[in-house]
């Protein structure tokens, strides 16, 4: 069996996605906070929007920590945290905390996990579909 190499997300791909979602947040009249991860969960890029609320940057960095330990969007897993839910527990079962809000979406290149994005700032659905738009605008 041979694998192939895959490019880890670099700091390029990390500011194109923080441009492409802050700039989506604008034209919708949002202001937001946008935290890009590498696979280790190490922060590559961070922005918050001027006007953005502080606790985007939090939230922002938790969905994207999320995302990427799931290897799902948060969108995906929200009700996976409800009562009877098969995550009811994990929000509180880890010394760092996750966040089943919408608005964190893994990064793949190749099929294989790169890294995560996650926005924070204005309606979840809105933080998802500007994630979302940064992901699927990287290369």
């Amino acid at each position: 069996m041979t694998t192939t190499a895959v490019a880890p997300l670099t700091i390029q791909d990390a500011e194109a996605l923080v441009t492409v979602a802050q700039r989506a947040a604008e034209t919708a009249g949002t202001t937001v906070s946008v935290t890009v991860l590498d696979a280790g969960g190490h922060l590559l890029a961070f922005r918050r929007d001027d006007r953005a609320v502080l606790i985007s940057g939090e939230t922002s960095t938790r969905k994207a920590y999320t995302a990427l330990q799931l290897h799902t969007p948060t969108a995906d897993l929200v009700d996976a945290v409800q009562p009877g839910g098969l995550f009811h527990t994990l929000p509180t079962a880890l010394d760092r905390p996750l966040l089943f809000i919408a608005g964190g979406v893994p990064v793949h290149r190749d099929g294989r996990l790169i890294g995560a994005i996650g926005v924070g700032g204005g309606a979840p659905e809105q933080d998802h579909a500007f994630a979302t738009a940064a992901v699927e605008d990287l290369d």
